[in-house]
């Protein structure tokens, strides 16, 4: 083993991409935090451990199924389990659905406290999961990924956990699940701007690989520019304020010239972004409400 292999332990952290983990918590903090009072912190747990072994399951997946089919081969990007033959790939494939089950036995726990629509949802959601890259024809190799990014890590999570919350939806949540959802979105191009070349070179459509580096720099835009609406239209201009600020650097980035491992950077500045739009949010909804 050299000196640069990651070890037992920090080998299966390091694939379970903590820098995507923000993705997973900050629609929960929200979705929590926006009726601004009668914080379950039962349901509040319930409904981030759902959440984060659902993005931990699927990076998982993701590492296993871009594993056996090759694609990470010509990867720039963090380590991966399976691609680097350190784990063997049944090892991860048995990893996330490991991390599917926890999910779904906190996920039927939330279902007992609220409503028991919430195992389809959340059925669906491990189904979505595993799909992005895995199957015959996974959708995210043909650019869709976007999508489920926003339905579940945006609307789903956001909407879902403030009606596990109240058992209502208050006015305006759903912008929430726009801003959540957009900066997941944003999240998953950093990661995919880095990886055009070499998805390309190994058939993994994406949206960021279709539409090219410079128009995938356009895309990031919108994600932000999405963020930014939301919160004024969820009637958070401070918070909007704040969001435009701390995406400030990513955008930069994103525009830059920057390709392949120089892109590497865009993915820390928009998880610190998201983190920090979200921990403002959480704040504003409640001292505001």
């Amino acid at each position: 083993m050299s000196a640069s292999t990651p070890g037992p332990i920090d080998r299966w952290w390091q694939a379970a991409r903590p820098r995507t983990l923000p993705a997973a918590a900050v629609p929960v903090a929200i979705g929590a935090t926006y009726a601004g009072h009668g914080i379950n912190i039962v349901t509040t747990l319930l409904s981030l451990l759902v959440a984060l072994f659902l993005q931990i399951g699927t990076n998982y997946a993701n590492d296993y199924s871009d594993g056996v089919r090759g694609t990470d081969e010509v990867r720039v990007g963090p380590f991966r389990l399976t691609a680097s033959r350190l784990v063997p790939a049944v090892q991860v494939k048995q990893a996330a659905f490991l991390c599917y089950g926890v999910a779904g036995v906190a996920g039927a726990a939330l279902a007992s406290r609220t409503t028991w629509w919430f195992l389809i949802i959340g059925a669906t959601a491990i189904v979505a999961g595993w799909f992005y890259t895995g199957g015959p024809k996974p959708y995210g190799y043909m650019g869709l990924g976007e999508l489920f990014v926003l339905i579940y890590f945006g609307f789903v999570a956001t909407v879902g956990t403030t009606f596990a919350q109240h058992n209502q939806l208050p006015e305006h949540v759903w912008w929430w699940g726009l801003v959540t959802g957009a900066m997941a979105c944003a999240l998953l191009e950093a990661n995919n701007l880095r990886d055009i070349d070499g998805d390309r070179a190994s058939g993994k459509r994406t949206l960021a690989a279709r539409v090219g580096r410079r128009n995938g720099a356009v895309l990031y835009g919108v994600c932000v520019l999405s963020t930014v609406l939301g919160a004024l239209y969820g009637g958070a201009p401070a918070v909007a304020a704040v969001a435009l600020v701390v995406y400030l650097p990513a955008l930069q980035i994103a525009f830059s010239p920057k390709t392949g491992r120089e892109l590497l950077v865009l993915l820390k500045y928009s998880a610190r972004a998201q983190l920090a739009t979200g921990a403002v949010a959480a704040v504003w909804f409640l001292f505001t409400r």
